[in-house]
């Protein structure tokens, strides 16, 4: 996030003092409320719920039109093969976990992934967190139930509450206000962190230094390590310095599944008369809310931010293409990003003709690779979790599909935190089933903790160096 042309966006500002026209109303525009909308909440009172969205729609944006272009133009340059993707946060935020602490230590795992990532491929690294709008997450059943009572499901902390009551579980549109509100003070954080300087090359690499002294696979990583301290000490050498080279810029980014929040922040630049998402600089839609006839496609169509989608393996070729006449018809760079959910073991299946027939089609999406949602097992204990050696076999599939295709792997997108929490199975210190019980902390599912997160990096910068030759030859 470039902070020398944005404020608090989220402060004092207005919509129309920042060149925005009004959220969009009735029209074509609208169209996406006649159409099914999946994954939304029962709200009990429409009137509570109107009065909301009117609030929400007199709000001051959360992120600028510049900014998300800035982001389009970086997701171009990975499309033609020129950057690489790191997108990873959260799999649901809460409202009791926006600090400081818990800010900052995600964005320094993930400045911290990305200057290793960085070295492996000789290539720019885009910065996109899940966060500042991770709130909501759709569920496979409506409904849960416990010892004979049933009650609405979890949705995150933007619909209902956690506890297994029936206070807690009614959808409640006052929550949408405090996601606004909670967005709103991460933003914040963000930007004052990116713009202290704190996240400068040679801290980071200092970071990772202190990662690597501590973990089981220290002579795995250490070559990597040197490498980067050869190329900072060439730099000063011929007179370069390192934070010369320092990129703080971060985008943020969410699933945009909750359509009556995203709706009223919606906002028309009226310098060039498009239209914007400003709850944040990229939105998704996931993969059970993808239909082709369906209100998040159509919403989605609608607006100019950089999008993605998620695909899981049951995408055929047909559909791949048909989202792409719906979301990027003029096939623009930097516009779509596909974001690959398959599993270990379907990967190399079929990513492939997907690959392939999009490419023949002329589209220049980003291919980015999800790692964590094909992957999820049940442990003897009951928690969901994940095995750090199938999300690594998922991304080393994902980018050995594209070596062999000659085509562009755009980057990685995961679920992780910056904290010590014992979620998934595996990684440098290899955490057991025993672990689970020590620190399982997540809303809904499993995530990488910090080291596992840096274990990643690390490893895939160990076989990204093979692919290089092929990397170098992609790019212009």
């Amino acid at each position: 996030m470039n902070t020398t042309d944005t404020a608090d966006t989220a402060g004092a500002s207005k919509p129309a003092a920042l060149g925005l026209g009004p959220a969009l109303g009735p029209g074509p525009r609208d169209s996406w409320r006649a159409l099914p909308a999946g994954q939304q909440p029962a709200y009990p009172d429409p009137a509570a719920l109107r009065r909301v969205t009117d609030e929400l729609a007199g709000a001051p944006p959360l992120v600028l039109p510049g900014e998300c272009d800035r982001l389009r133009d970086r997701l171009a340059a990975v499309a033609r093969g020129e950057a690489l993707l790191l997108q990873g946060g959260d799999c649901a935020e809460t409202f009791d976990r926006v600090s400081v602490d818990t800010v900052h230590s995600k964005l320094n795992t993930l400045m911290q992934m990305s200057a290793v990532l960085t070295y492996a491929v000789s290539m720019p690294v885009v910065k996109v967190g899940r966060l500042a709008g991770q709130y909501a997450k759709p569920r496979s059943k409506p409904t849960e139930t416990r010892d004979g009572v049933t009650l609405p499901v979890y949705r995150g902390d933007a619909v209902n509450g956690p506890d297994f009551t029936p206070g807690s579980r009614v959808p409640d549109p006052e929550r949408l206000l405090r996601m606004y509100q909670a967005s709103s003070h991460t933003l914040n954080l963000v930007r004052a962190f990116t713009a202290s300087g704190r996240a400068g090359l040679s801290q980071v690499h200092e970071w990772n230094r202190d990662f690597i002294a501590g973990s089981p696979l220290r002579a795995r990583y250490e070559g990597i390590a040197d490498g980067i301290d050869r190329a900072m000490n060439f730099m000063r050498a011929t007179g370069a310095r390192p934070q010369d080279f320092d990129d703080s810029e971060f985008f943020v980014s969410h699933e945009g599944l909750l359509l009556d929040y995203e709706s009223p922040l919606t906002r028309r630049d009226r310098r060039t008369g498009r239209s914007y998402a400003t709850s944040g600089h990229m939105l998704w839609i996931g993969e059970r809310t993808r239909d082709l006839d369906g209100a998040h496609v159509e919403y989605f169509s609608r607006i100019d931010n950089p999008i993605g989608v998620k695909l899981g393996p049951a995408t055929t070729t047909d559909t791949a293409l048909q989202l792409i006449d719906r979301l990027d018809p003029d096939r623009e760079p930097g516009r779509l990003t596909f974001v690959v959910r398959l599993g270990v073991d379907r990967v190399r299946e079929v990513l492939p003709p997907l690959v392939e027939k999009v490419t023949a089609s002329g589209a220049q999406v980003v291919w980015a690779c999800d790692p964590m949602h094909g992957n999820t097992l049940e442990a003897p204990s009951g928690h969901k979790t994940r095995r750090f050696d199938d999300i690594l076999g998922e991304v080393r599939g994902f980018f050995e599909v594209h070596r062999a295709l000659g085509t562009h792997p755009g980057g990685i997108h995961v679920e992780l935190t910056g904290d010590d929490v014992t979620e998934c199975l595996g990684g440098g210190h290899d955490l057991g089933f025993p672990d689970l019980f020590h620190r399982y902390e997540s809303a809904c599912d499993p995530r990488l903790n910090r080291g596992q997160s840096l274990d990643l990096a690390f490893l895939v910068a160990g076989f990204l160096d093979d692919a290089r030759p092929v990397l170098d030859g992609l790019a212009v």
